[in-house]
């Protein structure tokens, strides 16, 4: 991790679960920090729990990524601010209570597709475009889901999936234009099974399932960060122990 030491991470869904985890992990590590997120109380209550030293490096910027305005404007404070993107972490990411062919279900699908697809697209676009004017071999790093690759039977989640499976095929088409562009950036999409966060609120019995915790997580970001410049880690799943999908 020492080749991102004083370098700029950004965060997105940085106020509570998996984003939280990450922003602190982050600053631990030594990257000068940037959570993003509606709730940006809730990222500054989380310097509380860190070193002095790294709290001084974790920040907390307003954003809403289901707004490409938000992004834009965001991106470019982090630029001038800090001096660019080094590292992106697309995390933000929402379920709804909806099926696909449930009758009123036009505003939760938007909100899903909105904040899991146009956000990470829209966010990698920024992150992207601070890292090749910089010369930056920075690294983009989708937090993706196991329903990204299977679709889970999961009462009214239908829609979920179908937005994880978006993100598996955003990463391989990055990957395809960060090396036909020339660049050194990596991207790697993290794909956890069920992780106990306020995404699961509401789904019925699913606390009788096997949980990974959001730390865990965290130290996935920091093991796919800390691989050699040489080795890009593409896809990387995480289960827990006795998960039955």
């Amino acid at each position: 991790m020492d080749r991102w030491t004083g370098k700029v991470a950004v965060v997105t869904g940085a106020s509570s679960g998996i984003g939280a985890a990450i922003v602190q992990e982050l600053a631990r590590a030594g990257l000068t920090t940037v959570g993003l997120a509606r709730r940006v109380d809730r990222v500054e209550a989380l310097k509380g729990s860190l070193p002095a030293e790294a709290a001084a490096r974790l920040h907390s910027l307003k954003c809403d990524v289901t707004n490409e305005e938000d992004i834009s404007r965001a991106f470019s404070y982090v630029c001038a601010k800090f001096g660019g993107v080094d590292v992106l972490v697309n995390n933000a990411g929402i379920s709804r209570d909806c099926t696909a062919l449930m009758t009123g279900n036009g505003q939760d699908v938007r909100e899903i597709f909105e904040t899991n697809v146009l956000g990470l697209i829209t966010c990698s676009r920024e992150a992207f475009q601070s890292m090749k004017h910089r010369g930056s071999d920075g690294h983009i790093i989708h937090i993706n889901s196991v329903a990204g690759h299977q679709v889970l039977d999961l009462p009214r989640q239908s829609v979920y999936s179908p937005s994880k499976f978006a993100v598996t095929a955003l990463t391989e088409s990055m990957r395809t234009e960060l090396r036909n562009q020339g660049t050194k950036i990596k991207v790697t999409s993290i794909s956890p099974g069920i992780v106990k966060t306020e995404i699961l609120d509401g789904i019925p019995n699913v606390e009788q399932l096997p949980m990974l915790l959001p730390e865990d997580i965290a130290g996935a970001v920091i093991y796919v960060l800390s691989t050699p410049p040489r080795v890009q880690i593409h896809e990387l799943t995480i289960r827990p122990v006795g998960e039955p999908f």
